[in-house]
């Protein structure tokens, strides 16, 4: 159980409920914290659980911040680089990457060579470098907790069975808001249908990945290098429902579920207390209100994003990077009603076809390659918007 935390994001969706968290257990002290710019949340985490360094992204906002607590003794760092200082700082002994994008890549690197263990709810950092970060893990000693309801999952299921060879890793996926509609019924579709998530409530960005499932996409690449597996053991299963979080399927034949509400907190506080359990207020099932639990295939066909996943990801090296990278930008444009919704599938596969891999990468080339697929998408919209 980990004692002393600190938090990049702390103002996002798992970033607000971590702190919740750390508050209802009332045994964890916080004693750094980052947000991208959101100064006024910023402010009152940092009356409520006085860390002792904060850092903002934006440096005019850092500055505001300094300004308005001054008085208080709180170090408030900025930039990419504050943000490193904040992960790797000696007090801290867990540091939780919740942040979202690839800026989580480098902060997590550098909190793993100071070796603190991490709990993990940045995607992006096994998706675009994820057998770096694995190797630097193990050779500094350091684990990786996962924090995705999927990937604590199966990380609990395993527990107990690490001598037991399993046949397949089934990743449950709630199907988004589209689940059962086709092609040409995504055709129209505005930002605001593709934002309402029938069971989870997440920020936008990975709002819109569940209702393109490249955030299930994202989730294989990541178990790939989380739990030392082929990809061809990976499937992904659409149970509308989000009650089962995933399941592990052993040699004998054998499945372990973990279960539970769709609720975020359960595996972040798991994260935090491993290997104990400890009471908290994390929601509990009804099973007479949940009596009907239901599966489906996933559609790749309808939903191209997770078919390229699993394409990037079999490729190798710097693709599963530039897929994420044309991925982020793509849904930015999405978000701001520069593209439609069916027009992310596709630049992501120009992106990918005009690629040159490579397979022995090292950080630079992960972060070039993010960059060129970024811009390529930005000159494809320019192109687009022109029309």
């Amino acid at each position: 159980m980990h004692e002393r935390i600190c938090i990049l994001g702390s103002t996002g969706s798992i970033g607000t409920q971590a702190l919740e968290v750390i508050e209802d257990l009332g045994t964890i002290e916080v004693v750094g914290l980052s947000a991208y710019q959101n100064i006024d949340l910023l402010e009152k985490q940092i009356h409520q659980f006085h860390p002792q360094k904060v850092a903002v992204m934006d440096e005019q906002k850092a500055y505001e911040l300094k300004k308005r607590i001054g008085a208080l003794g709180v170090e408030v760092l900025s930039g990419i680089e504050g943000f490193i200082q904040v992960a790797t700082m000696p007090q801290c002994d867990l540091v939780l990457t919740s942040v979202v994008g690839i800026v989580g890549l480098l902060p997590t690197l550098a909190a793993i060579h100071a070796h603190k263990d991490i709990a993990l709810a940045n995607k992006e950092t096994l998706v675009t470098a994820g057998e770096l970060v694995m190797k630097e893990a193990k050779s500094h000693g350091v684990t990786i907790y996962p924090v995705d309801s999927e990937h604590s999952a199966i990380f609990q299921c395993l527990q107990g069975n690490q001598h037991n060879s399993f046949n397949r890793i089934i990743l449950t996926a709630s199907g988004g808001p589209f689940r059962g509609k086709t092609i040409s019924d995504l055709e129209n579709v505005t930002v605001e249908d593709a934002l309402r998530h029938p069971n989870w409530t997440m920020g936008k960005k990975i709002t819109i990945d569940s209702a393109t499932m490249m955030n299930k996409g994202l989730e294989v690449i990541e178990a790939k290098w989380l739990f030392d597996t082929e990809v061809d053991k990976i499937e992904v299963l659409v149970h509308p429902q989000s009650i089962i979080h995933s399941m592990v399927e052993f040699e004998d034949g054998s499945v372990m579920a973990q279960m539970g509400e769709p609720d975020m907190k359960l595996p972040i506080q798991y994260a935090f207390t491993y290997p104990k359990r400890v009471k908290g207020n994390c929601p509990k099932i009804d099973f007479m209100k949940r009596s009907q639990l239901s599966f489906e295939l996933p559609d790749m066909k309808t939903f191209g994003c997770l078919r390229l996943a699993y394409k990037a990801i079999n490729i190798g090296g710097t693709m599963p990077a530039v897929l994420n990278g044309a991925n982020e930008a793509a849904v930015e444009f999405f978000l701001q009603k520069k593209i439609h919704f069916l027009d992310i599938p596709i630049l992501l596969e120009k992106a990918m076809d005009l690629h040159r891999t490579i397979n022995e990468y090292t950080i630079s080339d992960v972060l070039k390659a993010d960059q060129w697929a970024r811009q390529f998408v930005w000159e494809q919209v320019e192109k687009i918007s022109r029309k």
